[in-house]
């Protein structure tokens, strides 16, 4: 009997950390103890390791066994911690010595892996969340080899510079200790990434099934060309939740970086599926009684919300004024900062939302046919007010468009000549973002920062306007009493619509084209 010590990592947020399962088996009665700061799922993992050696063929040893998970300050969550322990009890107690010296490459090297994976009660290794994370951090601190759940296994090799033995049961991974030449074997025959497919995009929702609504499709453009938040206005039935779900389908399809920055999200989170890697640009739609813990992230330990979810896609948050104020007021920080910050005693955990596209729609007042031509509208000003007024200001001010979106006329419902497709509006989405890239790159800035993502010194140098829509500016400003984030937006829009025209140069037209995207004000008495 000795002390073994097998490599694992824990989830900490979005991050791999490094630990050491420590085991020792003693002398004195029978007993199995973690220690090491573990929570329920953790601790019950004594059952589970216990029935999983019995049932392939292994025994726990009627001995004390210790098992420490180091560090011990840090919280360790969750059951990836199962097979590390049974490697370990397995080593620890001598019964995969075998007279088989540990200088054997293939012994050593298994010993030495990283190992990860649930353990049922029959000793089969069943897949866990976060393996992305793990197998990312775990080789940034020198680790390479990584024993993992065979459906894991795809998700793992995702990272360059690990090896993946993937392992369906406990027998599997006895046998790679014992058989050196089964783990070359296997390693040699480790699994590939699968790489992203554009041609994904085909099922997604075509702009040309949408009907009318010319200046909401190109305010859609628009968005997705400089990565705008938009406010879609107007009655029920108008096309605006449409709009929004077609919007994934003009943007340009996810490049291999921002594909495994979904993964790692979408992999914590648990939501991968049955594909390792996320192919498409999430679109994540909550109801309007989710929690702010849930749109923001949360937890014990946090996890990412609905926010860090859809970065590098859409955020489409419909009827946006049934949202609690608590919940629309946590938005304000991650648009414009770009991260989710949540702080708990255990530390403060960051999230991503520096790629987020925000899609929020609404009624123009509680029955929803204020400003209706065809519709009498039942509500009093003061109903209206309070109706809009649950959308704060300073929210708002981080909406870049908000745009009306009318009641479709019956002819534009009954035409069956279809609307221009997705796919001819992608081609010029993707050169203004084109466009975008090559000026970021002359000035020596991150070249995937887009338009809405400009600070206030790069308005000033990449956004500024000719004389005549300098004047234009001059008078909006005043008359719409813009603040100071409200006309730093206002210039990005039109910089962005610029782009779209191949123009270098960010003319009146472009202005009042911006300015018209902004008709809030109307439904306000």
């Amino acid at each position: 009997m000795a002390l073994t010590v097998v490599r694992s990592m824990a989830l900490v947020g979005l991050n791999g950390v490094p630990v050491e399962v420590e085991v020792d088996i003693a002398g004195g009665l029978p007993a199995f103890e973690i220690v090491g700061l573990p929570d329920a799922a953790v601790k019950e993992a004594k059952e589970r390791v216990r029935a999983a050696l019995r049932n392939a063929g292994y025994e726990l040893p009627p001995r004390r066994v210790t098992v420490n998970l180091a560090p011990a300050h840090l919280r360790k969550e969750g059951p990836a911690f199962d097979l590390a322990m049974a490697v370990g009890i397995l080593l620890a107690s001598g019964q995969l010595d075998s007279g088989r010296k540990e200088k054997e490459n293939g012994y050593t090297r298994l010993r030495d892996a990283v190992f990860i994976g649930e353990l049922s009660l029959d000793g089969r290794v069943k897949p866990v969340n976060g393996v992305l994370p793990r197998v990312a951090d775990g080789v940034a601190v020198g680790a390479e080899l990584f024993c993992l759940p065979a459906e894991n296994a795809c998700e793992g090799a995702l990272v360059e510079g690990a090896e993946i033995f993937p392992a369906r049961t406990l027998a599997d991974v006895v046998e790679g200790l014992l058989n050196p030449d089964r783990l070359m074997e296997v390693l040699a025959h480790r699994p590939r990434p699968l790489p992203a497919d554009p041609s994904s995009l085909a099922d997604e929702p075509d702009f040309a099934a949408v009907r009318g609504q010319a200046q909401a499709r190109r305010a859609m453009e628009i968005a997705a060309a400089g990565g705008h938040n938009i406010l879609l206005i107007g009655p029920p039935g108008s096309g605006k939740t449409m709009l929004a779900r077609c919007l994934p389908g003009i943007m340009p399809p996810l490049e291999w970086e921002e594909a495994l920055a979904v993964t790692r999200v979408y992999s914590v989170a648990g939501l991968l599926g049955n594909s390792p890697l996320v192919q498409r640009r999430p679109f994540r739609s909550p109801h309007h009684t989710t929690s702010r813990q849930a749109m923001v992230g949360g937890g014990r330990i946090p996890g990412p919300g609905e926010i860090t979810l859809s970065n590098h896609g859409v955020l489409f948050l419909d009827e946006l004024p049934e949202f609690s104020r608590d919940v629309l007021e946590s938005l304000r920080q991650p648009l414009e900062d770009g991260y989710v910050s949540v702080s708990r005693v255990q530390g403060n955990f960051v999230f991503p939302a520096d790629n987020l596209l925000l899609v929020a729609a609404a009624n123009p007042c509680p029955c929803g046919f204020h400003g209706d031509p065809e519709k009498e509208c039942t509500c009093t000003p003061h109903q209206i007010q309070r109706y809009l007024g649950r959308i704060s200001g300073p929210l708002l001010d981080r909406i870049d468009m908000h745009v009306e979106v009318p009641r479709l006329r019956y002819e534009e419902l009954a035409t069956r000549e279809p609307g221009e497709n997705s796919a001819a509006i992608r081609k010029r989405v993707l050169m203004a973002r084109r466009r975008q890239q090559e000026r970021m790159q002359a000035a020596g800035l991150p070249k995937n920062r887009l338009n809405a993502r400009l600070k206030p010194e790069e308005v000033l140098q990449f956004c500024q306007p000719d004389r005549e829509g300098e004047n234009l500016l001059r008078q909006a400003f005043q008359r719409l009493n813009l603040s100071a984030r409200g006309y730093h937006r206002l210039l990005k829009v039109a910089r962005t619509i610029a782009d779209l025209e191949g123009e270098e140069k960010v003319r009146a037209e472009h202005i009042a084209e911006a300015l018209r995207y902004r008709v809030l004000d109307r439904y306000l008495p």
